[in-house]
């Protein structure tokens, strides 16, 4: 009788309700306390640690930073990673932080799509002078530095603004190359290095 309320929705069975339909099914009941540790990090802590990094050594450069910057206003669930604007320079400098690039492909494509939505943005906030830039950040860790090895005239083609200027663009505020570029973060996210690329 119960078990039948279950399956018509009504109502919230008991304990043993659950045991009969555990048993009935096969399957153990496992109960627990769940919820998260309210020490616990967020899943995504790893990608917020390299945009804490970004953002603040942008906030040294004299940038105003965004995180999630929404690249149209009016759907604001379509977003870059971080925004920094440089308002006297009418730039927008474009940021994707990446912990592990799962599909190279994929990544290109949602950046291309992002940074020609930012561009618009640029124009519509500051006039036909107003630019954006696109650069990755992305964590030195084995398999990133692997991947990048593995595909150099990818990368080289998809970034060849250089990584020494979109280093010092990103750390001083100085002008960013026109041309997307990549930089690395540390592993552990405390500091920004170039790319030394390898082509040959």
């Amino acid at each position: 009788m119960v078990e039948s309320r279950i399956e018509r929705g009504v109502g919230n069975p008991d304990l043993e309700a659950l045991g009969r339909i555990a048993l009935a099914l096969g399957r153990p009941l496992v109960i627990s306390f769940g919820g998260r540790d309210p020490d616990e990090l967020p899943r995504d802590a790893p990608h917020l640690s390299i945009q804490e990094l970004v953002l603040r050594s942008g906030r040294r450069a004299g940038y105003d930073g965004r995180f999630e910057l929404a690249t149209r206003p009016a759907e604001p669930w379509r977003s870059a990673d971080i925004g920094l604007i440089a308002n006297s320079a009418r730039r927008l400098v474009h940021v994707e932080c990446w912990n592990s690039i799962g599909d190279l492909g994929a990544a290109a494509r949602s950046s291309a799509r992002k940074q020609a939505e930012l561009a618009e943005l640029a124009v519509a906030r500051w006039g036909v002078g107003g630019t954006s830039s696109l650069v990755w950040v992305v964590r030195a860790m084995a398999r990133n530095r692997a991947l990048v090895a593995r595909y150099p005239e990818i990368f080289a083609s998809r970034f060849p603004g250089s990584s020494a200027r979109w280093l010092a663009a990103l750390t001083t505020g100085s002008p960013p190359p026109d041309e997307p570029g990549l930089v690395w973060c540390d592993v552990g996210a405390t500091r920004l290095f170039a790319w030394r690329r390898r082509i040959g």
